[in-house]
C-alpha cells in the first residue's frame, strides 16, 4: 500500500488522533507534490499564470509561494 493510500484509509479513523495525524501527513505530502509540480512547470517553461490556472488560484498566490528569487534563496 502507498504511503498516500495509507494516509488515506487513516484519516478516516475514527479515532480523532489517528485521524488528524493522518491528515497532517497528507496535508505535507501534499505540499512537497504541488512544489515539485510547480518547479517542473517552471523548468519546462510554463508561466506563473498557466500555473496559477491549473491550480485555480491566483496567479500573484502562486508567484507569492513559489518565486524563491529576490528571497535570499
Amino acid at each position: 500500500m502507498s504511503e498516500a493510500t495509507k494516509l488515506a484509509a487513516e484519516a478516516g479513523n475514527p479515532e480523532p488522533r489517528i485521524g488528524l495525524r493522518a491528515v497532517l501527513a497528507l496535508r505535507r505530502l501534499l505540499e512537497r507534490l504541488e512544489a515539485m509540480q510547480v518547479a517542473s512547470a517552471r523548468e519546462q517553461g510554463w508561466s506563473w499564470q498557466e500555473i496559477a490556472d491549473v491550480l485555480e488560484v491566483s496567479k500573484q498566490a502562486v508567484h507569492h509561494k513559489y518565486n524563491k528569487k529576490g528571497r535570499g534563496s
